[in-house]
């Protein structure tokens, strides 16, 4: 990847392909970047058919967890979802905020945001909108968010320290946020970090953890708390395609890991006046 802007352009090209794609598709494929396993399975996402608010046309397969189970949403919430898609997270944040709280998406594709929008007015919602923006310079006023969700995302942006500080500067004093992502354990085979399919495909794009947790804390968060982990599981005929058989060796000596993590952290009630926080 040579820069920030070829990153983001080729993740856009990529998470517009896939709101054209069917559930089945992403499913099989590299958290839906393509069509690259024979093996049709959740490679990445949880089931979300049991949560309320949930919508069948709204679920791409694309997420690595269930940030929304885990957000504590109360009634009357504010909650804004970053890389909303095509508004799966979003309608079940809904269910929980209710008829008094108010959903925001955010998504930076064109046309995820249209997909989206196309479900929330076939399901009458009147409280959920969805805005077209990055994530790391949300077109959302400081001081917004009771709650803030998102579903494997994050790594898929180059710069996740200016998102972890726009989070900060969008949640209200207090309020918090519930984020699924993907983390390493020890270093990527090189293959696999260039390969674009794969950064796509939320892999490559992803830090190390312990990297992960202390970029959440040094942006000023409390309470910092993994609410679930897993380990995720690349079927070896996408392997195949970018590793040789010494890389793919070293790669399954299990010094390797590459995780989902549900991470949870609060902005503190009180603060200094830092920008985001007093304003």
């Amino acid at each position: 990847m040579e820069n920030t802007n070829q990153i983001k352009e080729m993740v856009k090209q990529k998470y517009s392909e896939i709101a054209l794609q069917d559930k089945e598709t992403n499913q099989s494929s590299c958290c839906g970047a393509g069509g690259c396993s024979t093996e049709v399975y959740n490679i990445m996402s949880d089931d979300y058919s049991t949560l309320e608010g949930y919508n069948p046309e709204a679920d791409l397969g694309l997420g690595c967890g269930l940030p929304t189970q885990y957000a504590k949403i109360e009634k009357g919430n504010t909650v804004i979802d970053l890389g909303s898609g095509a508004g799966n997270d979003c309608f079940v944040a809904r269910k929980e905020a209710g008829e008094d709280g108010r959903v925001i998406g955010i998504d930076f594709t064109p046309a995820m945001i249209e997909k989206a929008k196309a479900n929330a007015q076939k399901l009458g919602y009147s409280n959920v909108e969805f805005r077209q923006g990055d994530i790391e310079n949300m077109p959302v006023s400081a001081n917004t968010a009771d709650v803030i969700v998102s579903n494997c995302v994050l790594n898929l942006v180059p710069d996740k320290d200016a998102v972890f500080k726009d989070i900060y500067r969008v949640l209200k004093p207090g309020g918090h946020f519930s984020i699924s992502d993907v983390v390493l354990k020890g270093e990527l085979p090189e293959n696999i970090k260039k390969d674009a399919e794969m950064y796509a495909g939320c892999v490559s794009g992803a830090i190390q953890k312990d990297e992960y947790l202390s970029l959440i804390q040094k942006n000023g968060f409390s309470n910092i708390t993994i609410q679930k982990e897993k380990p995720i599981h690349i079927p070896d005929d996408i392997l195949n395609k970018i590793l040789n058989a010494r890389e793919l060796a070293i790669y399954k000596e299990g010094n390797i890991g590459i995780f989902s993590i549900t991470v949870y952290a609060e902005k503190p009630k009180s603060c200094g006046c830092e920008p985001g926080c007093c304003s």
